[in-house]
This record gives C-alpha cells, sequence and structure tokens, in this order.
C-alpha cells in the first residue's frame, strides 16, 4: 500500500466525517512535506478508523510491511506537536459523534410526529368515510404513505375533490352523550349502571389537599360546596408503579383523578407534554360523558391517585338535587293558596327559590313596611312578634319552624306586612321567592284562578273525549291521501331485508353512528332517506334508550317542521329508520358556504325552529341537540328539525339528568349536572341564533373542557361582532341566561315570548305554519333523485361485525 493512497483514504475518511477542513489540509501537507515521523502514521491512520466506524479495523500487519519499505525519519521532527493535533483530532471526532446522534434523536422524534399526523388525516379522512373508500391498510408509515400516494395518483382532480372534502367538514360539530340515567324498561334495554356513593374513610390532610385540587380546577370550582364535599367523601385511592399508565390516549375515560403523592408524566402522540404534581386534578371530562383521552398519563415514580368514576359523580349530583327538589316541592304543598296548583306549576315555582340566610336577632319582615316576597322555613325557627294594644313593645305570638310559611300574601298582591318575623337561631335558611318572579314563571293570582278553573274544565272534556263514539272521518286532502298510500305501501316491505326493495342512490351523510343514504322504491321513483346505524356501535356507547327514544318520538310526532318516520327496520348489523328526504340539504352546509346569513335568513330559520320547540314542548318533548348540523331543508327551502338520538320525553314539571349536547351548544345547567328541562333547548337556541348570524358560535374551541368553562362564565363575557344588531343580540341574551328560570321561553307563557320579541316583529307567524311564506333558501331541484345541495361522501366498503345481543328485538 503506498503512502499516497493511505493519505488519500485518509482524506475521505476524515471527509466523510466532516472534520475541520483547514487542519485536515494542516495534517495532509505536512505529511507530503515529510516533516514528522511516518512511523505514526500507521497509529493516526489505524485510530482514524477505529473512532469513525467501530465495525472497520485498519489492517496493521499490511500498513507496517509497507511503510518498511519507506524512508527513515527526516531531521527536526517535532513528535509533540503531532500528539496534540492528533488528541485535536479525536475531540473534534468525539464533538461530531455527539452532534450525530443528537441528530439522530431529533429524526426519531420527528419520525414519531410524522406518525402522528398521519394518525389524525387519518381521523380526519375517518370523519369523511375516505378511508373506507381507499380500503384497509395496516397502520404503519410505509402502508400509510403508500395509501396517501395511490390517493394522489388517482389524479389531481380526485385527490383536490377528497382535500376539499375534508377540509369543508372539518368544522362539523359532534354531539356526545352520556349513558341515560333512567331506571326505566326501554325496549328489553334497562340502565344498570346507577351505583350507590359510598364514602371512603379519609384524613383531614387528604381532604384539604382533593379540595384544594378540585378548586384549582377552572372546571370544578363552578360545582356547589355540597357536591364538592361528596365528591372528595367518595373519591377512592389507587396505586400506581413506576412506569404504570393511569391514562392512555386514545381509550374511553371514566374516572375524575387527584394526584396526592408521587410525579406523573403527560404524553401525547409520542411527545412529552409535561409533569403533574401532588394537588393536581385531571381527567376530569370523563366524569360527565363517555370520551376518549386525548392524552396519555403515566406514573413517573409510585404515586398514589385518589379517583372518582363517572357514574358516582352522576349519582352525587342528580341524589342531591332530587332530594332538594322534593323537599321544597312538599313545603309548597303544605301552602293552602298553592296546594290546589297543578304538579308543573308548582315545580316551576321550586326552581324560582332561592336560598336566603339570616342570623339570630335578625329581622327577617319588619311590621308595616310593604312586601312582595314570600319565606319558607328550611333550616331553623323563627318568631312572630306583633303590635299589641296595652304594649309598648311588639309581643311575641308564635314560634315558626321548618316547614312554616309566610308572607304569602305578597304572592297576591302589594302586601303591608303585619308582623315581625325576627330569626331566632343561628344559620336559618329560608326559602323565598317575589312576587315578579312568581307572575312571570306561574302567572298571577288572578290567571292561576282562571288557570284552575280551565284546569278542571280540561279534564271534563278529556274524560268526554274517552268516553264519546270516535268521530266519523273527515274528506282528507290529498296530501293525506298520499301519504296513507305511501305508508300502507311501505309496511308491506320485510322487516329485515330493507334493501330487497329499496335501491341506494347516494349518501347523504355519515359518523360514527353509520350512514344516511339516499334510497329509492325499486318500482316506483319515490325517495326516502335511510338512517342506518351500527348496532355494535350502540352497544359500545351504551346508547339503546336513547335510540328507542329517538324511535318513539318520530313515530308520536306530526309537524310540517319536524322530519316524518315512515318505519324501522333491523338486521344482525344495522338498525334502520326510513324517514322523509329533505333535498335541500343541511342547513349548515348552506351556512358554511355563504358564511354567515342576513336578519331576514336568520329569523326565517328560527322561526321553523320555534314552530318545531313549540310543538315539542306542548308534548312535553326536550330536544337537546339544536344545531345547523341537524336541521335540513326540504324542496320549498324550509327547515325541518332532523336527529333525535338526544330527544326525551319528560312530561311538564320533569327534569331529566343524561348529560348529552354538542359542547358548542350544551347549557350550564346540563353540565353541572343540576337536571335540566325545556330551558336547556332556549339556550341551545340562542347559540343557534349567534351562529347563524356570525357564521361561528359564540362558545368554541378544540378542547371540550374550555368550552364548559366558558359557558359556565356565561353569555356576557362574549364580545358580539357589530353585524349582530341590538334585536337579535338582546333576543340572545334573553335566551341565554345562566339561571334557566330568568330565560325567555321558559316562562309561564313558553315559546310565545320569544315569538312576541322585537325581532320578530311584524313576522308572518300563519303565513310560516301554512307554507305561505317564500324561503330564502329555496334551492332549485331537478328531480326526487336530485342530491346535488350534500356534500359528496364515498361508498362504504366497511362491514361491521354482527352484534345479536338482542337488545333491538322490539325495534
Amino acid at each position: 500500500m503506498s503512502f499516497s493512497f493511505l493519505c488519500i483514504n485518509e482524506r475521505k475518511k476524515v471527509l466523510k466525517e466532516k472534520k475541520p477542513f483547514a487542519q485536515l489540509q494542516s495534517f495532509l501537507s505536512d505529511s507530503h512535506r515529510g516533516e514528522f515521523d511516518l512511523r505514526a502514521i500507521p497509529m493516526v491512520a489505524s485510530q482514524c478508523l477505529a473512532m469513525g466506524n467501530g465495525s472497520i479495523k485498519a489492517p496493521q500487519a499490511e500498513e507496517n510491511s509497507c511503510l518498511a519499505s519507506i524512508h527513515t525519519d527526516p531531521p527536526g521532527l517535532d513528535t509533540d506537536v503531532l500528539r496534540l493535533r492528533i488528541t485535536h483530532l479525536e475531540t473534534e471526532l468525539a464533538c461530531r459523534d455527539q452532534e450525530f446522534r443528537a441528530q439522530e434523536l431529533q429524526l426519531q422524534h420527528l419520525q414519531r410526529e410524522l406518525e402522528a399526523k398521519i394518525s389524525q388525516i387519518d381521523k380526519l379522512q375517518d370523519a369523511i368515510g375516505y378511508n373506507n373508500s381507499l380500503g384497509c391498510s395496516p397502520p404503519t408509515l410505509c402502508h400509510h404513505s403508500h395509501r396517501r400516494f395511490s390517493v394522489i395518483n388517482q389524479g389531481p382532480s380526485r385527490f383536490h375533490r377528497v382535500a376539499v372534502e375534508v377540509h369543508r367538514r372539518l368544522k362539523a360539530k359532534e354531539g356526545v352523550s352520556a349513558e341515560p340515567t333512567s331506571e326505566n324498561f326501554c325496549g328489553g334495554f334497562r340502565a344498570t349502571h346507577i351505583s350507590i356513593a359510598k364514602a371512603v374513610c379519609k384524613d383531614s390532610h387528604t381532604k384539604r389537599l382533593i379540595n384544594d385540587a378540585i378548586m384549582n380546577n377552572d372546571f370544578l370550582k363552578k360545582l356547589e360546596p355540597q357536591h364538592m364535599r361528596e365528591m372528595v367523601d367518595c373519591m377512592y385511592e389507587k396505586v400506581y408503579t413506576e412506569g404504570q399508565v393511569v391514562i392512555q390516549e386514545g381509550e374511553p375515560g371514566n374516572y375524575l383523578y387527584v394526584l396526592a403523592e408521587g410525579l406523573l408524566e403527560v404524553i401525547q402522540n409520542g411527545k412529552l407534554l409535561g409533569e403533574m404534581r401532588p394537588g393536581t386534578a385531571f381527567g376530569e371530562l370523563a366524569i360527565l360523558y363517555n370520551c376518549k383521552r386525548t392524552a396519555t398519563v403515566k406514573a413517573v415514580s409510585q404515586s398514589h391517585i385518589w379517583a372518582l368514576d363517572r357514574q358516582t359523580f352522576q349519582t352525587i349530583m342528580m341524589r342531591t338535587t332530587q332530594a332538594r327538589h322534593e323537599e321544597y316541592f312538599s313545603f309548597l304543598r303544605s301552602v293552602s293558596l298553592l296546594r290546589g296548583l297543578p304538579e308543573e306549576k308548582l315545580a316551576k315555582i321550586v326552581d324560582c327559590l332561592e336560598v336566603d340566610y339570616f342570623e339570630k336577632g335578625e329581622h327577617i319582615i319588619r311590621e308595616g313596611e310593604e312586601g312582595n316576597t314570600f319565606f319558607i322555613i328550611a333550616k331553623g325557627e323563627v318568631i312572630v312578634t306583633q303590635s299589641t294594644e296595652g304594649f309598648a313593645e311588639p309581643q311575641e305570638i308564635k314560634t315558626l319552624g321548618v316547614g312554616d310559611y309566610f308572607g304569602e300574601k305578597a304572592l297576591i298582591s302589594e302586601d303591608v306586612r303585619s308582623a315581625n318575623i325576627i330569626c331566632s337561631e343561628n344559620d336559618t335558611h329560608c326559602l323565598v321567592v317575589d312576587r315578579d318572579n312568581f307572575n312571570q314563571m306561574v302567572g298571577t293570582y288572578e290567571e292561576l284562578q282562571a288557570y284552575l278553573k280551565e284546569y278542571v274544565e280540561e279534564l271534563s272534556r278529556s274524560d268526554e273525549r274517552r268516553n264519546a263514539l270516535p268521530h266519523s272521518p273527515q274528506i282528507d286532502s290529498a296530501e293525506a291521501h298520499e301519504l296513507r298510500r305511501l305508508r300502507e305501501r311501505i309496511a308491506l316491505l320485510p322487516p329485515n331485508q330493507p334493501f330487497q326493495e329499496l335501491e341506494v342512490i347516494a349518501t347523504l351523510g355519515m359518523g360514527g353512528f353509520g350512514r344516511v343514504e339516499l334510497v329509492k322504491l325499486k318500482d316506483e321513483d319515490i325517495t326516502f332517506a335511510l338512517k342506518c346505524i351500527k348496532k355494535k356501535h350502540i352497544v359500545d356507547t351504551r346508547q339503546q334508550e336513547h335510540i328507542y327514544s329517538e324511535k318513539n318520538i318520530l313515530q308520536q310526532t306530526n309537524s310540517a317542521f319536524i322530519i316524518r318516520l315512515y318505519r324501522t327496520f333491523r338486521d344482525d348489523k344495522f338498525v334502520y329508520m326510513l324517514l322523509e328526504v329533505c333535498l335541500g340539504g343541511e342547513l349548515w352546509t348552506v351556512l358554511r358556504d355563504m358564511s354567515y346569513f342576513d336578519d331576514p335568513t336568520a329569523r326565517f330559520c328560527t322561526g321553523c325552529v320555534l314552530e318545531a320547540f313549540d310543538y315539542l314542548h306542548t308534548m312535553g318533548i326536550i330536544y337537546r341537540d339544536l344545531k345547523p348540523e341537524n336541521l335540513l331543508l326540504d324542496a320549498e327551502g324550509y327547515v325541518k328539525m332532523a336527529d333525535f338520538g338526544f330527544a326525551k320525553k319528560i312530561g311538564l314539571g320533569k327534569k331529566t339528568w343524561t348529560f348529552c349536547g354538542t359542547p358548542e351548544y350544551v347549557a350550564p345547567e346540563v353540565i353541572m349536572n343540576k337536571g335540566h328541562d325545556f330551558g336547556a333547548d332556549c339556550w341551545s337556541l340562542g347559540i343557534l341564533i349567534f351562529e347563524l348570524l356570525t357564521g361561528n358560535p359564540p362558545f368554541a374551541g378544540s378542547d371540550p373542557i374550555k368550552i364548559y368553562t366558558m359557558v359556565l362564565h356565561g353569555i356576557e363575557k362574549v364580545d358580539f361582532p357589530k353585524k349582530i344588531g341590538k334585536r337579535p343580540d338582546d333576543l340572545i341574551r334573553r335566551l341565554c341566561k345562566l339561571n334557566p328560570v330568568e330565560r325567555l321561553g321558559n316562562k309561564k307563557n313558553g315559546i310565545i315570548d320569544i315569538k312576541k320579541h322585537k325581532w320578530f316583529q311584524g313576522f308572518n307567524w300563519e303565513g310560516l305554519r301554512h307554507h305561505k311564506l317564500l324561503s330564502p333558501l329555496r334551492r332549485e331541484l331537478k328531480g326526487p333523485m336530485d342530491h346535488s345541495h350534500f356534500d359528496m361522501f364515498p361508498p362504504d366498503t366497511e362491514e361491521p361485525p354482527d352484534e345479536l345481543s338482542g337488545w333491538d328485538k322490539d325495534f
């Protein structure tokens, strides 16, 4: 091996390892001038090779034999300088090696980020069903890449359409729901998860730590103190060893946690987001409803964590609120002025009641003053004193205790108090309602008397109708005759094979539940919307009761502003609902494409929704999932309410407890699990008007907990854009009062109060009800199979598994 060849090899190697070039030139020029001991070259070559790559070894024997033939040491050799240069080069090599390792780690990190982005892309594509159309592929990077390239290779137009559809549907809002809290049988399914909340013994330090963690959480601190105390009492301890996963990203959550001891790390998409230390509450979204975890939490060291499951939390919230409601209800029943009122009126008064607190010796009422407030003693005791002839000081007449009341005349008229009421015990609680609230929620005394008279007469008329002979049928309109013919025709379809007589034309919508297909009768050009719901998905999310409720409510309704259900089917994989088709498309897509509506368009849409609400609330049905995505346009451009998966018949004066709805639209009392009624629909109507006029809801974000926290702060914290005029601004604020009792539409006149608001001044309600108004959203249709106003959805290639538990036997 020649000396020049060895030097060239060294140059190549150093270049490969990115050595400092100036030092390299110095080293090579010195070697060519022969200014150092050539016997040192084997050592230099060997070390460079060995350090550059451990798998390459310098051939020492060959190099020695070659060097033996080269001339000997030149004079003036400075070996110390050479050693310093070699040491310097070794240091440089070590630094470069360290940089290389850091770059390799960064590359691995970027690789993980890429895989996370691919996962996000897949989720977005799943949202529009795009992945299914391309076929399934294993979750490896190369296969993902291949799948994306195969999309691109289908041509620029196809790729562009898919990209556009992904982007266009990104902002569509999805509903969420906890398991129903009803214990009633519903199509053979019974909710069996209601648990009894049991207290777990804790020392005062632990209780204080948990309570402080709750109070430091922006969302949880909104809970009432009584609820917090019960939550602290019912939390139970879990111990996690080092490296053990507490929460796994992507898995369904069921627990709220408070870290008491140890250290936890938070990881999302393989990236470390931070650490959690003792006194931190986390996982709070899971106590509201069944949702997938958005990050992984892992124990860095052995950790002691206090946990509370969703069922226990909901039991605490439901039990305490129901117990309070029943207690207040029994108090009101004891008041002679009120005991004759029907249950729904008393329930309204219960909602109006507020708690006032008094200390011993404090005057609650003074004799001779004007009053407008009615009191019921919930805790403690008061004495009644009255001015008496012959005595300088008022004399004690009697003592009142829990369940007693006073000041009831103030509800009827202006009242001059005839006695003093003085608190005789510390921490006395009185339930109070003033005349203004009473009149707004229940009515004046005269109205109540008229109401009671009408109420009794209506009961008599109902009895007469039940006992009377059936009326002779009236002559039907052509529309009613055609509807009856259609129902008779559909009734002949096989119950377990809908596609035997139905032909799929296109997909109108899709989601985690399944798909909505545009179908037609094979022998007629009559089209329907067929909602195909995966049975496995229903069971996995424990929504059996909601599905039955949707079916039963739609079978009972008959309104021009609510989508019509013709019949249902079922097989091993799906349950089906054959629905009226609305080919004008989703209101949401129209709003998305127009950005926002002007006042007349928004008013027309809101009017249609109000007609639907008026009909539903009169029947005792709460809707709970209002949003543009659930509103469809018929051939005339009129809005129809669809998707009754969260609707429930609660009756008048009743409440329900299941957390369900869409985060951006859900009312505060639903979030706080206080029990909700028709007031929740009034709240969502205010949110809808805001979104129609601006293109976005007032409360929005990627994190549901942040949305709920904003909702609990109220509409007053929201900056209204200038495009919302004074009248709709006022209406939205009246509909979105934090206290449901104060909301327009949730008072004694119900929806009528909303229709009388100034924003609707001059609006033709009669023309709307009879479809005489020209809709500003009417769109051209080429026929009963024109689905051009819906977004494009790919065909479904996924085959869901069979679900044979039998919960749907009565569907």
